[in-house]
């Protein structure tokens, strides 16, 4: 049975998800430094309380026996235990504001709202002159809530990812804010991107596609 003692650490479990995405019990277990058992009994009540979900892994080569780990992932509900409570208001907001000045006052609210990537990115790159682009951008969205890390893509380049979305509420109905933020995105990078899945519609994650700047030259 669920004792108050065990919140803190279940929020440590869920905080983990958050920051690092879908992950196995095992991953957690080594993350946290808790014994696989503990591990299992909160995310049990996690599962009880609708605030994970259980996954097969996506399949990664080939396979050894045996059934392979599931990993957990937050649902909707996990995440609104963490900074979600004003999106009833703030929809309600730009609902008003769609109603009374139209898309044009809507998409420059959200440009405004995004504007924290172009002011805050110079700089954090003055002050990480050893980060990539991309991975400047991920600690200037992870100032401001969104857990966000850089993943390296095969060929392409990079990817940035969002394990978190302060706003994925209000997004899911007003998609200004994500296409404002992918724009600021590509102005502070000098390049197109190209933003694959949003937390908004659903995603477990919301994932930009970063080119890669290098050109490289083929050689015969």
């Amino acid at each position: 049975m669920a004792t108050e003692t065990d919140q803190p650490t279940r929020q440590r479990v869920a905080r983990s998800i958050l920051v690092n995405g879908p992950s196995t019990a095992a991953a957690l277990a080594e993350r946290l430094e808790l014994t696989p058992a503990a591990v299992r009994r909160h995310l049990d009540q996690l599962l009880a309380e609708g605030q994970v979900v259980a996954r097969d892994p996506r399949p990664v080569g080939s396979r050894g026996r045996g059934r392979p780990a599931k990993v957990f992932a937050l649902t909707e509900r996990g995440r609104d235990a963490f900074d979600q409570q004003y999106d009833d208001l703030a929809t309600e907001a730009l609902r008003f504001l769609a109603e009374t000045g139209g898309d044009e006052a809507v998409r420059a609210f959200a440009e405004r709202r995004a504007s924290f990537i172009e002011k805050r990115f110079p700089a954090v790159q003055h002050d990480h002159p050893e980060a990539s682009p991309a991975q400047v951008l991920a600690m200037v969205f992870s100032d401001e809530g969104y857990a966000a890390a850089v993943r390296q893509l095969p060929v392409v380049g990079e990817q940035l990812c969002q394990q978190h979305c302060p706003v994925s509420h209000v997004a899911h109905e007003f998609p200004q804010l994500c296409e404002a933020e992918t724009e600021a995105i590509g102005r502070v990078l000098g390049t197109h991107v190209q933003r694959l899945a949003t937390i908004a519609h659903g995603d477990g994650v919301c994932t930009t596609c970063i080119p890669s700047t290098k050109k490289e030259q083929v050689t015969s």
